[in-house]
């Protein structure tokens, strides 16, 4: 039990940290772009956020779902690669489908990996939606000035 809390709590770690230097690096764009960024037209720009934001968000979750998947097989829980990212997607993505299930012994770290998900998850909504108002913000503050 205490192998597999200290496993889950590595990888919930390493993926919160992937997170916050993935922020960083978008930060540092959105920084570098503001000028352009607050420039009319708006909504084509803030179209190319949500779809940058989206593409941002797969990639990420791509990374997180194969950290936990080459956990999985390392510790030969499942017979196969795929069967450990088929896994650690459903259970990252909380949906939990139910019809491929960690040994009995090694179960903890299904739900370890749901919570993680669910914390990532809202780590990027949160970071989203609030780039996304900033953007909207300045934008709006731009045109008011420019009146």
């Amino acid at each position: 039990m205490v192998l597999q809390i200290l496993i889950g709590a590595f990888l919930m770690l390493t993926t919160i940290a992937v997170a916050g230097a993935s922020l960083w690096r978008v930060e540092l764009w959105l920084r570098r772009r503001h000028d352009w960024l607050v420039q009319a037209p708006h909504g084509p720009k803030l179209l190319l956020l949500l779809c940058a934001g989206a593409l941002w968000v797969m990639g990420l979750l791509t990374i997180w779902v194969w950290l936990w998947a080459l956990t999985f097989y390392a510790l030969g829980l499942f017979p196969g690669l795929e069967p450990c990212v088929y896994f650690a997607l459903v259970s990252f993505t909380t949906l939990g489908y139910g019809d491929v299930l960690l040994p009995h012994e090694w179960r903890l770290l299904g739900g370890m990996t749901a919570a993680n998900g669910f914390l990532n998850f809202g780590i990027l909504v949160a970071s989203l939606t609030e780039a996304l108002r900033n953007v909207r913000l300045a934008q709006i503050a731009r045109g008011e000035a420019q009146k």
